[in-house]
């Protein structure tokens, strides 16, 4: 029926009526919140390009996991900066990795009262800033997905309850988790970056992670952002290959990705709210172009609301204490 017998006004005019008839529910149970571990001690070092956001040294990075747990954030997601880098990325993997020793040092202050994902990539670790192999001045895909393999292994050996390949090499996910099973780690799950765009919103990562290429760029392997149909072959493939969850890499420009990916696939679903999503936002509200909580609320919300799960996201923390737990 039609005005004046109908009148949707009716169901928003007061906020009780409106979180009464909501349709999209964001909690803090729904985020991830990434974390940057780097060498030395006693270090907690705001990244400036990504205010509130640090960089913490193994020592100080369990005290941030227990306030993450105590905000009712279930899980984080680390990133490692190593002591030296080479051509190989070998700071990724082994037991002295600077990713698994944060793993152990995690596990000692929360115990299993928070999962922890580790980022599998070679870009931070390798001297040339790209994620694999390089060969004739371009990443060799299947000689890195060794390296991604043990980088993985050694991540869930320390107690990782999720590694998370985010290189874009073709068959990482199957060669992954062929490693896992044959150290006998079936139950650490994968979750994939399988939409990943080669996008411009990594800008304020690659100084946080110290991981820019050195020449070149990452459009032989990142997705081409004009793409849709390619990002649910992407998805089926990591699916197909074993990934337990998958991602799709950044969100807010890419919700139709993240929307079509909920309706194709039936499985849990992950988005990115990537560093160039929050520095926009921080950026605009300091010049007091718009409210930051706001602004901050609404773009989780779009991207729960397209479909996601799980948001990975920086405002994680903030965004769970204006939430509540």
């Amino acid at each position: 029926m039609s005005f004046p017998i109908t009148r949707p006004r009716r169901l928003r005019r007061n906020a009780l009526m409106r979180s009464f008839i909501q349709e999209t529910r964001l909690s803090p149970k729904n985020f991830v919140y990434p974390l940057f571990v780097c060498p030395g001690s006693g270090v907690k070092h705001e990244i400036s390009s990504m205010p509130g956001n640090y960089h913490f040294s193994i020592d100080r990075v369990g005290e941030e996991c227990r306030e993450v747990a105590g905000l009712g954030i279930p899980a984080v997601l680390l990133f490692g900066i190593p002591e030296a880098k080479d051509e190989t990325g070998s700071g990724a993997y082994g037991e002295s990795s600077i990713v698994a020793q944060a793993v152990r040092a995690i596990r000692k202050v929360v115990g299993d009262d928070l999962l922890i994902i580790c980022d599998v990539c070679l870009c931070e670790y390798t001297s040339h800033g790209h994620c694999g192999v390089i060969k004739e001045g371009a990443v060799d895909n299947d000689p890195t997905l060794e390296l991604l393999a043990r980088a993985s292994v050694s991540y869930a050996q320390a107690g990782a309850d999720i590694v998370a390949p985010s290189d874009m090499m073709d068959g990482r996910v199957r060669a992954i988790r062929e490693a896992l099973d044959s150290h006998s780690l079936t139950d650490t799950a994968i979750l994939a970056y399988s939409a990943k765009y080669a996008s411009v919103f990594y800008g304020p990562f690659r100084e946080a992670a110290d991981s820019a290429p050195q020449f070149g760029d990452r459009r032989s392997y990142q997705m081409d952002p004009s793409n849709q149909r390619e990002a649910l072959r992407e998805i089926a493939l990591d699916v197909e290959e074993g990934a337990d969850i998958v991602m799709v890499k950044p969100a807010l420009p890419y919700l139709d990705i993240i929307n079509r990916a909920r309706q194709e696939f039936d499985v849990p679903l992950a988005a990115y709210q990537v560093s160039g999503e929050f520095s926009m936002i921080m950026a605009a509200a300091r010049l007091g172009w718009m409210d930051r909580e706001r602004a901050m609320i609404e773009s989780l919300t779009s991207i729960r609301r397209a479909g996601a799960d799980v948001i990975l996201t920086y405002f994680a923390k903030d965004a769970a204490r204006l939430l509540g737990c």
